[in-house]
């Protein structure tokens, strides 16, 4: 069908359905032009800031704290507030703006649900549309589903958790809709849709409209979000700070700039998060040419680890001197139906929310409703009855300097880590490039940046040359040899059938150029999105 007419300079390539039309409206397309039209360019900017400060790192820097804004450091400033429905985020759950999961995450026991349009969706043209119908229909309170193969009826409860839409980072483009012929930043597009079809009867419903913004790498690029949410403010006549954000600090630059973060978003942040998967990931990528900080096997490096418990220390303490929340990561597991698996399950997410809890996190995020009762418990227990832990400073500890955060991560390489990295990651890839960006693999919820490890320490490992602990150095030879034995592991598992039907082969052949590549691809989901319709 015709797009909704809104600019002569944007054009949507995608189909657009009666029911797409219900949220492509002519003037959400008309807010989208003019983001893109005021705001695209300077996106372009940063993106080549990015590089450039890459460039820098690859050359032999280390991140390190800005000398030129030490003043905003240093300075006693507060962020603008926290809305009553925000105050209390003890545990929020995290998933894809799948239909079903959407219920099924409001409904389940937790404060808050992060509506996923980016590491856990993969970004199809009906997956992006169908998502902001969804959470339109969740906003308005008339979203169900009935399961086509057991007949299962999902509604929507009496009291469901507070929503907040986590759009695009700022590298995704979104290739169905057009600005003078170019692919426009996804994170417009989605912020602007979620923003239009929702802000009014959020406000009305004593909430508002709450995003989450991922994967920032400067406060420059803070700023950059600050100036549309107030620039969309005043266009709809809305008081400054009606727009509410929480950033995730997942990645080694933006560790360094967290004053400043909060400081340029001070009228719009509520909360820093400790996105760790993507930190991680970001610690391999900024550093992938430091060899004394290669990283070890995937499951040593936890958030006991002395460069991990740092950024958390520092980002709670951060958070809390300013009057922001400081949200815990993920747990990733997913419960079991063996019962002593499950409590082996139930006793390591335990254990990491009982660190969290403790550090002062006001919250902590799990990613199945089985998880829920566990991190809610252990929070509930720290917090009394207090909503949060805003009274924790943390200014008792000792100053965490940059090496602290750098520190080089103890642990061993293995072949069978590196079997188990080629498994996992191929095994994302080939659900990520079918249409599906949240998987469950071996127990644990896999989403984009849990594979971008896998794939990126593969590629570090064989950058540097390092040896496993038998001794034998990863070439480019023994990657090769592992992936085609571990392809016949996966056809085994998985069997005939579904391995024969999926895109495994296709899968396996793009883990392979990316990891062989001299270059290290930025972001899978790059040369994965030119494979989804």
């Amino acid at each position: 069908m015709t797009a909704p007419p809104a600019s002569r300079e944007l054009h949507i390539q995608g189909e657009v359905t009666n029911a797409y039309r219900e949220v492509l409206t002519v003037d959400a397309m008309s807010l989208v032009a003019d983001l893109v039209r005021k705001f695209a360019p300077e996106r372009r900017d940063l993106l080549a800031n990015r590089q450039r400060r890459q460039q820098a790192f690859d050359a032999g820097a280390l991140p390190d704290f800005l000398e030129e804004t030490k003043d905003i450091r240093n300075s006693d400033w507060q962020i603008r507030g926290i809305p009553e429905d925000l105050l209390d985020r003890r545990v929020e759950i995290t998933g894809p703006v799948e239909r079903k999961m959407v219920i099924n995450a409001l409904n389940a026991d937790v404060k808050v649900f992060m509506a996923d349009f980016e590491d856990s969706l993969s970004p199809t043209w009906d997956a992006v549309v169908q998502g902001q119908i969804n959470l339109r229909d969740a906003v308005n309170r008339n979203i169900d589903y009935i399961d086509p193969n057991s007949g299962k009826h999902y509604q929507l409860s009496d009291d469901p958790a507070v929503l907040i839409c986590r759009v695009r980072g700022l590298h995704l483009d979104e290739k169905h809709v057009l600005f003078q012929g170019e692919a426009i930043p996804g994170a417009l597009f989605d912020f602007a849709l979620y923003f239009l079809n929702n802000y009014r009867q959020l406000l009305n419903s004593g909430s508002g409209p709450y995003f989450y913004i991922p994967k920032l790498q400067s406060h420059h690029e803070a700023a950059w979000w600050s100036r549309i949410f107030s620039y969309v403010e005043d266009r709809y006549c809305l008081e400054r700070g009606t727009i509410k954000a929480t950033l995730l600090i997942e990645t080694l630059p933006a560790v360094f700039e967290m004053n400043e973060i909060l400081y340029a978003m001070k009228d719009h942040i509520v909360a820093l998060n400790c996105g760790r998967w993507d930190y991680i990931f970001s610690y391999i990528k900024t550093l992938k040419n430091h060899s004394d900080r290669v990283l070890p096997d995937r499951q040593q490096v936890g958030m006991a680890q002395p460069f991990l418990n740092a950024y958390s220390r520092l980002l709670i303490r951060t958070c809390h001197r300013r009057g922001a929340m400081a949200m815990g990561g993920m747990a990733a597991f997913i419960p079991s139906k063996d019962a002593e698996q499950n409590e082996a399950v139930l006793e390591k997410v335990r254990q990491d929310k009982e660190r969290e809890a403790n550090n002062g996190h006001d919250g902590t995020w799990i990613a199945h409703p089985g998880l829920a009762a566990t991190a809610q418990g252990i929070f509930s227990r720290v917090l009394g009855q207090r909503k949060n832990q805003l009274d924790i400073s943390r200014e008792e500890d000792a100053e965490i300097t940059a090496d602290d955060l750098l520190q080089p991560c103890e642990g061993t390489r293995t072949e069978a880590g590196m079997r188990l990295n080629i498994r996992i990651a191929v095994q994302y890839i080939e659900a990520w490039i079918s249409g599906n960006g949240c998987v469950p693999i071996y127990g644990l919820m896999e989403d984009a940046a849990t594979a971008e490890i896998c794939r990126t320490s593969i590629w570090q490992w064989i950058r540097h040359g390092k040896a496993l602990d038998s001794g034998e150095v990863v070439t480019p030879e023994l990657f090769t040899r592992l992936l085609s034995e571990e392809m016949l592991v996966l056809a085994e598992e998985l069997g005939d059938i579904k391995y024969r039907q999926g895109r495994f082969e296709e899968a396996a052949a793009l883990m392979e150029k990316i990891t062989l590549d001299e270059q290290l691809v930025e972001f899978l989901t790059l040369p994965g999105y030119r494979r989804l319709n």
